[in-house]
């Protein structure tokens, strides 16, 4: 059963010991970049452990960026340990319906690395599409809520 939870005193510690494998770091921001940019935009971001039950799988953040004025999945990854599991789908799908139920968006915005394949294929399965723009050496894609 996953779910989504706050991060608290409780489980910072292992949510900022949380890793990808060695090839994905170019791809992902780190657990403490990600809790440090959440910091830094407290009303705007909104940052949460990854659970299958009682163990922690994974760190997922969405926001809202002002500068183009729409809600994003803006950090998210599975631990190692716990990858090609089924978490991360599950996870964007709840991540997502979060932000469906509290900001009633019809859509939500990803930016990819462009030789991220297992990413590109992870989010369009749960409808995200290319939107053709390129920025910081991102790909954006958009998904349809």
């Amino acid at each position: 059963m996953i779910s989504l939870r706050p991060v608290t005193a409780d489980n910072i510690d292992e949510v900022l010991a949380l890793r990808v494998r060695d090839d994905q770091t170019a791809f992902v921001s780190t657990t403490a970049e990600s809790l440090a940019q959440a910091y830094v935009y407290f009303a705007t971001a909104f940052p949460f452990a990854v659970y299958d039950e009682e163990t922690l799988v994974g760190f997922i953040m969405m926001g809202y960026y002002e500068a183009k004025q729409y809600y994003t999945l803006w950090k998210f990854l599975i631990d190692q340990a716990y990858q090609h599991k089924g978490y991360g789908r599950e996870a964007l799908k709840q991540g997502i319906a979060y932000m469906k139920e509290r900001f009633h968006i019809t859509e939500i915005y990803t930016g990819v690395h462009p030789d991220n394949a297992v990413a590109k294929r992870l989010y369009a399965s749960v409808g995200f599409v290319s939107t053709g723009f390129h920025e910081f050496g991102m790909e954006e894609l958009r998904a349809e809520v």
